[in-house]
């Protein structure tokens, strides 16, 4: 399997953008978010991530 690394970089730039895209918009409603994770349970933002992550791969293999 070939790397190709123009596409890796790309891919990383997107996630960049689209990480910031909420910080930037409405900080105050980010803190907000970020205070109610630190209350939820360690089980429920793992399965949060993973659910994530499947459908992020999901997604990956339908395009």
């Amino acid at each position: 399997m070939n790397i190709n690394w123009n596409d890796l970089l790309t891919a990383f730039a997107l996630v960049l953008i689209i990480e910031g895209l909420l910080p930037f918009a409405a900080p105050s409603k980010i803190k907000e978010v970020y205070q109610s994770m630190l209350q939820m349970p360690n089980k429920t933002l793992r399965s949060l991530g993973l659910g994530s992550m499947v459908a992020g791969l999901i997604l990956l293999f339908l395009i």
